[in-house]
């Protein structure tokens, strides 16, 4: 092991667990970003704010909406919901959860700097009844199905927390800002954040006011959680191997079958809720990494197509992926949800086509762009990019990767200083709808297009998601959305390449549940 790695595995293990208690450590390539629940939408940030932050509903095993903070609720009228909050409940530092919080935070994730605010906006307005009670008004009719789940993507936090630590508004991730919300947290879940040490480890404690003690909502016994970034697959693997940690959320797949066969360890897997593909900026006039001058070859069809010809996807799924990912040619990342119809790959792998549509479209010769590509998020994502440059390269188009770290890529894509990169679009919310307005709306404020990195602008597919919003007939609403992901299908806006098959790693010892939106749930982890 290098040094450097050796003194990361010395200091996180010097942060010692209360006696007794069962400490769950764990660890994947990426590093937690930031303890400001509403600043960034990326699963695993997302994961560990999960612990120590809660939302008026929660998800169960198969990831249904289920009671959280809210005991209940009910639609009172076209526009209006009620929920009724629990009685008792706490923050971290002892204060209670009030209806004055929820309409705080619901305010807070909608707010500019806000990476939630695509689903927050929607909400509506909010507003406190009394300390148990919010009213929320839609403001025009809204499936059910859509509010809820936009209800379920903002978490709660502490009004007097917030004004007291002059974090009113949400960390601006893009800009590189930080917060005292950033570092600390105060939430109402089930963990306390203990420490946050950037690349080094994170530390939660198990909260004993917890209101879901009492309701048997501790399934499992992990008192502590410690979570470690280990970049380098062989030292995270060297760690589970030999028992410094319990749980592995990315092992490499080719350690896979080896890992199998160890009787110390265990090997679970299954489908995640989540399409990987490839966006190109198809706003700028003059790309900005690329040396074709005074036009953007993203711009004609012809070349994005040419571009998805290109791709061996079958080559991707078996040497890349090892089997482990489902080719798709649909932007939905659920397979539960998708249309069978959009399922197969638009075009074949066809390199000799591609070239002679790169000639009808004016690049005989081919071009050259550069392609961002985050090295410690999905599943071989740096290995994934770096076999697409060089079928690009096959077909005249050279390729200058940039593989960079999570932390990096994120603010980079956020502030449009890209060319190409891979993204990756999911989570436990299995509605179609829930890719078309955040990820291909035109960018049209309000959280509509906040991930829309390629910056296409289609009035008539922005008036048709729209549409879908407001849709309250399922199978009107269903027709909608097909005609709305076949149309950036045949534009080839994006260029999908396939879901991926998550595998986990854990110790013998260690039982956890696997969900489909690669959610470690501590809550539910037994460690014998």
């Amino acid at each position: 092991m290098r040094p450097a790695a050796a003194l990361v595995l010395a200091i996180a293990f010097s942060l010692s667990a209360p006696a007794g208690a069962k400490t769950l450590r764990w660890s994947s390539q990426g590093d937690y970003l930031t303890a400001d629940p509403h600043a960034q939408n990326e699963g695993l940030n997302n994961l560990v704010n999960d612990e120590i932050f809660e939302r008026l509903t929660g998800r169960d095993r198969q990831l249904r909406i289920v009671p959280a903070l809210a005991a209940s609720w009910e639609q009172t009228a076209p526009t209006l919901w009620r929920f009724h909050l629990r009685k008792g409940v706490v923050f971290h530092d002892g204060a209670p959860l009030t209806a004055g919080d929820v309409v705080f935070s619901i305010e807070r994730a909608q707010l500019p700097s806000s990476n939630f605010k695509v689903f927050a906006s929607p909400i509506g307005k909010a507003r406190r009844i009394d300390d148990l009670t919010v009213e929320i008004d839609t403001g025009k009719p809204t499936p059910a199905a859509i509010f809820l789940e936009n209800v379920n993507s903002v978490r709660i936090m502490n009004r007097a927390w917030c004004e007291k630590h002059g974090a009113m508004k949400p960390q601006d991730y893009k800009t590189g800002e930080e917060t005292y919300a950033s570092r600390a947290a105060n939430g109402t879940g089930p963990y306390m954040l203990v420490k946050r040490d950037a690349e080094v480890a994170t530390v939660l404690r198990k909260f004993p006011r917890w209101w879901g003690l009492a309701e048997g909502r501790f399934e499992g016994n992990v008192d502590e959680i410690v979570y470690r970034p280990i970049k380098s697959d062989a030292t995270r693997m060297a760690a589970l191997l030999s028992g410094e940690i319990d749980f592995v959320l990315d092992p490499p797949l080719q350690d896979l079958p080896r890992l199998a066969a160890n009787p110390q360890m265990r090997v679970v897997e299954g489908p995640e809720n989540r399409v990987i593909f490839l966006v190109m900026d198809q706003e700028r006039d003059e790309l900005k990494y690329s040396n074709v001058k005074g036009r953007n070859p993203f711009k004609d069809l012809r070349v994005r197509e040419a571009l998805y010809m290109a791709i061996d996807i079958e080559g991707i799924r078996r040497q890349v992926m090892r089997g482990k990912s489902m080719p798709t040619g649909s932007m939905i990342p659920s397979p539960v949800a998708a249309f069978p119809e959009l399922e197969p790959r638009l075009f074949p792998f066809d390199p000799d086509r591609a070239r002679k549509l790169l000639a009808e479209a004016g690049y005989p010769d081919g071009f050259e762009i550069g392609m961002d590509c985050p090295n410690n998020r999905y599943l071989n994502d740096e290995r994934i990019c770096t076999a697409i440059a060089g079928m690009f390269a096959k077909v005249g188009v050279a390729v200058k990767l940039n593989a960079i770290p999570r932390a990096q890529f994120f603010p980079k894509v956020d502030n449009f200083d890209i060319t190409m990169h891979l993204y990756g679009w999911g989570g436990a919310a299995t509605d179609p709808g829930f890719t078309l307005t955040p990820v291909i709306h035109g960018r049209a404020g309000g959280g509509k297009g906040d991930f829309n990195s390629g910056r296409y602008k289609d009035e008539a597919l922005d008036a048709l998601i729209d549409a879908v919003e407001r849709e309250l007939d399922p199978a009107k609403r269903s027709a909608m959305m097909l005609e709305a992901f076949r149309r950036v299908r045949e534009q080839v806006y994006t260029i999908p390449l396939h879901r991926q098959v998550i595998p986990w790693a854990e110790r013998a010892n260690v039982h956890t549940v696997h969900r489909p939106d690669n959610v470690l749930e501590a809550l539910w982890v037994r460690i014998d």
